[in-house]
This record gives C-alpha cells, sequence and structure tokens, in this order.
C-alpha cells in the first residue's frame, strides 16, 4: 500500500501528547518505543460521529492518535471508542498484514481487543476497526492469532460479505451440433 500525504486530503490538527498522557501510557505497561515508533502518538479533541467518523470539536474529549498508511485512527481510551478520519483503515498496524516478517518464521499475526493491548504488545499486530472489510483484508494470512475475547465476532466476519449466485448447467441429452 503506498503512503499518501494526509495533509493533502485537510488532515486534522493533531497536537503531542502532554507528559500526563505519557505517564498514563507507561503505568500501563506500554513502552516509550511504542509511544514513538513507528510514528509518535498524537492527541487530539473531539467526537465520534454516527457514521464512525472523527469530528474534530476543541470542547470535546481527548483522543489519541494513529496515523495509518491511509487514514488517522483515533482512540478514546476512557470507553475503547474508535474512530477514522477518511475510512480508508480498516484497521490499526495494518501494514502488518501485509509484511512478510509477521508471518517469519511460524509466526503470526495478533488480532488485539483493544488499542491497549496493541500498545503493550508493541504494536505488534492489529485491532480491527471495520469488521465488515476484515474477511476481505484477512483473508490471506497464513496465521492469525486471535484475542479469546474476539473469536466470535471474529468467527462472524471471517466470510464473504456476499456470494454469487449459482445456476446449474445440465447436460443435455441427445443430437449436438
Amino acid at each position: 500500500m503506498t503512503k499518501i500525504d494526509l495533509d493533502y486530503f485537510d488532515s486534522p490538527p493533531l497536537g503531542w501528547l502532554l507528559t500526563r498522557h505519557i505517564d498514563w501510557l507507561i503505568a500501563c505497561g506500554v513502552s516509550k518505543a511504542a509511544i514513538v515508533e513507528p510514528e509518535p502518538i498524537r492527541l487530539i479533541h473531539g467526537f465520534r460521529g454516527h457514521d464512525g467518523f472523527f469530528e474534530v470539536d476543541r470542547s470535546g474529549p481527548t483522543w489519541l492518535a494513529f496515523r495509518e498508511c491511509e487514514d488517522i485512527c483515533f482512540w478514546r481510551p476512557e470507553n475503547d471508542e474508535l474512530a477514522r478520519w477518511t475510512g480508508r483503515a480498516f484497521a490499526l498496524g495494518e501494514q502488518a498484514v501485509d509484511n512478510a516478517g509477521t508471518y517469519s518464521l511460524g509466526h503470526c499475526l495478533h488480532v488485539y481487543r483493544s488499542p491497549l493491548h496493541w500498545l503493550k504488545a508493541g504494536r505488534d499486530g492489529v485491532v480491527i476497526i471495520d469488521w465488515r472489510r476484515a474477511f476481505d483484508e484477512l483473508r490471506h494470512c497464513p496465521r492469525v492469532a486471535v484475542h479469546e475475547a474476539l473469536l466470535p465476532v471474529y468467527t462472524r466476519h471471517m466470510r464473504p460479505a456476499r456470494m454469487p449466485q449459482v445456476s446449474i448447467l445440465r447436460r443435455r441429452e441427445g443430437a449436438t451440433s
């Protein structure tokens, strides 16, 4: 997937984490490396709209922001609420899906139930935001490890959204042309 410049698409004004946010993440078991790599976690205020997209509002609650290849994903730690900016990302950490190193030496793609679990694991794996796209995005993965609390959701969504209508071609008996 190619990286695009989100500023071209009117990216929201992202701020930097304050010391209290960094201290909270570290107290939760998140490493300093996971806070800043591959890109630093950013900060923004706003709300999640009914459509799942993020709406900037300076009077809104604090959200942590993560840049993805073609999107920005937002997480509100107080209630584990997730939102997206453009709707192009299906998961946090989605670059791991197509990374051959994810599956090397018998390893698998880890699917975490929350961004905090993902951050504590050093951003190794994904947190699904759009389960409707999960089958199409993950079906080519050779190995996937899913948190047991997510197994029912994972099983329900890991099938094609639609299948083709099937007709039966009957073999005709008799004269052939």
